[in-house]
Order: structure tokens, then sequence, then C-alpha cells
């Protein structure tokens, strides 16, 4: 298929009700394909990277979800990611780059250091989920209480996908380190972020106190 014949494909499996999700969180250009068929078409068109670029560069969100599916993240440059990330306008495709593309490049913790100095919101939004993932891990090379301090004054103007990220950090420090966990409730408290987040019955709350709690106590009955 050529670009053309892809995005032809995509736009005749619009689906109004995932048209509607996508816009509504914001995807500024989308055919509203579901999930499962970008998954399904990924699988005819096989790993291609010179399409899976130039699916990436139409910045139609579900060209770049099916781009993330495409293509080969080890082959990926570190300057090729850096062109990438500020095409983004939909957090949900951010998200994909991030697990896809990102996450398990031998690179990433460089890559980690330089983009949390960014002041593009796409490209902070990445560093801070590398370094989620890291406090998750409980990595040496993390100080977690320097990072509480960062979330504490940086996230309260932060834009709305940034905070997204920073948000899992300051969660995970209080899931993960016992030490810093009254700190991190106390701040996720002071800031309030998401503490009136509609959240589908069953599910945690992403208000990070509530986060936290539920974590831990989730902890304490494994013992």
């Amino acid at each position: 298929m050529t670009i053309p014949e892809i995005l032809s494909k995509l736009e005749s499996m619009h689906n109004a009700k995932t048209a509607t999700h996508n816009h509504k969180y914001g995807a500024t250009r989308t055919f509203g394909v579901k999930l499962g068929d970008i998954r399904a078409l990924a699988k005819q068109l096989d790993i291609d990277r010179k399409m899976a670029l130039a699916l990436w560069e139409t910045g139609i969100a579900d060209a770049q979800r099916l781009a993330c599916l495409m293509d080969d993240p080890h082959s990926l440059s570190a300057d090729e990611l850096e062109r990438m990330l500020p095409l983004t306008h939909f957090s949900q495709v951010a998200d994909w780059f991030n697990s896809y593309l990102l996450k398990d490049r031998p690179d990433r913790e460089s890559l980690r250091e330089r983009w949390m100095a960014s002041s593009n919101k796409w490209v902070l939004r990445s560093g801070w989920n590398l370094t989620a993932s890291r406090i998750a891990r409980k990595d040496a090379g993390i100080d977690a209480g320097l990072m509480l301090d960062k979330i504490e004054s940086e996230m309260p103007i932060a834009p709305p996908e940034v905070q997204w990220t920073m948000n899992f950090a300051l969660a995970y420090i209080g899931i993960h380190y016992v030490e810093l966990r009254h700190r991190a409730i106390e701040i996720g408290e002071k800031l309030g972020v998401y503490r009136d987040y509609p959240v589908s019955k069953g599910c945690t709350s992403p208000f990070a106190p509530i986060w936290i709690a539920e974590m831990a106590a989730r902890q304490n009955k494994s013992k």
C-alpha cells in the first residue's frame, strides 16, 4: 500500500464513537479508528520504517498510532525521535510513542536527562514518563526526594499534557518509597491535581493521595 492508500483505508474505518472520544481528549486530526482495527492493519503492513515516518508526519492521530506499530524502535535515531515528538497533538498517541518506540531503548537515560529540560510539552511529557519508570523500579540513579521538590514547584504551572506523567512520578514515589510516602501525599493534597477526576466504578483515581493509599493498602494485604 502507498501512504494515500493507507490513509484512505484508515478513513474508511471511521467509527463515530471513537472519533468523538479522540476529539474530546485533544486529537485535532483523527479519523476515529478503533484501536483493534489499527492493530489489525499494522499486522497486514508489517514493519516499514520509511512508511512509518511518513505516516507520523501526516499529523493524523490514527496514522501516528499505526506508525508506532510499524516502526523499528531500535533503528530510530535520537534525532528522529526528537523530530517526531513535537508533531504530536494527542496525549494518547504520545503514550503509544512512549510504550512502543521509547521505553526499551538502550539510550533512554541520555534522552531522559535531555528531555527533562525541554520547553516543548510533548518532549517534556516523555521525559517525565521515563523518569516515572525509573522511580517505579527504584533505580539508584534517581533521587526521589529531589524529584518531589521538582514536582512540588513545577507541576502547578506545567501544561496538562506534562502534569499527567509528572503525576505518575509523584504517585510512584509515594507507592515505592515508604519513607517519602507521607510527603508525597502532602504534595498531592496541596496541589490538588486530578482531585475531581471522573473515574469509572472499580477503577483507582489518578489523584495521587488516593492512588498511593490504595496501592499501599494492597501492599500491606500481600505481606
